[in-house]
């Protein structure tokens, strides 16, 4: 199996996609995985070489975040420039992995139906799309709290490894909760109060000398 991966994070190396993909090739690379490779899609300049390492892979994974719903802008690019190859992927596989920090997977669920039309246009085989929520902060995370997920990763690159495929079970583990139940949504509303959930996107906003201005609204009259 001859894998390439590309990363489609505006963050690049330093995304939370890298190190959950890290996790994966662990896996991959213990299970046998040896020929295999990761691009940054945000190396935007470099798309047309990458369409050529697209076209010489016989199996292609995607893996990027969900931006407000929405794959980023660099990935559609990606994509639109995989026009020339429309019907000429046959035999190729293409597998994605989404992950976002909404903590249910009900966000992502309506983009492996768009994901899995783009592989039939271009006449590949689709091998589903892995969805996992609720990745923001893990940068800054414990090892205790990260432990758990990362363990699903290199598991689900290990079986990859062996099967060429995703392993069900571990995409169905990933993907939950699919929405928050009662208890859930009401502690988080609780924790919003007090003021914790909010923890790292205000240390975000004050790294970038914006706190004092979190509430501004440009755009309404």
């Amino acid at each position: 199996m001859k894998l390439t991966v590309f990363n489609g994070s505006p963050r690049g190396k330093g995304s939370n996609t890298r190190i959950l993909m890290e996790r994966f090739f662990e896996g991959f690379s213990a299970a046998g995985g040896k020929d295999y490779s990761i691009e940054y899609l945000v190396k935007v300049d470099e798309h047309p070489d990458y369409v050529r390492k697209f076209t010489a892979a016989d199996t292609v994974l995607i893996a990027f975040p969900l931006y407000t719903d929405s794959m980023p802008g660099i990935v559609t690019a990606f994509v639109e420039a995989l026009a020339p190859l429309k019907g000429k992927c046959a035999g190729k596989k293409i597998g994605f992995i989404v992950q976002s920090g909404f903590p249910e997977a009900i966000h992502s669920s309506f983009i492996p139906m768009y994901l899995e039309k783009l592989c039939k246009r271009l006449g590949a085989e689709y091998i589903g799309t892995v969805i996992k929520g609720g990745v923001e902060g893990i940068q800054i995370m414990p090892p205790s709290m990260t432990k758990k997920l990362f363990g699903m990763f290199a598991a689900l690159g290990a079986y990859f490894a062996v099967a060429g495929e995703f392993d069900p079970y571990i995409m169905a583990k990933l993907a939950k909760p699919f929405r928050m139940g009662l208890f859930s949504r009401f502690f988080i509303r609780l924790m919003s109060k007090i003021g914790v959930i909010n923890f790292f996107w205000d240390s975000q906003l004050k790294k970038n000398n914006a706190f004092g201005r979190r509430f501004d609204a440009p755009f309404v009259k």
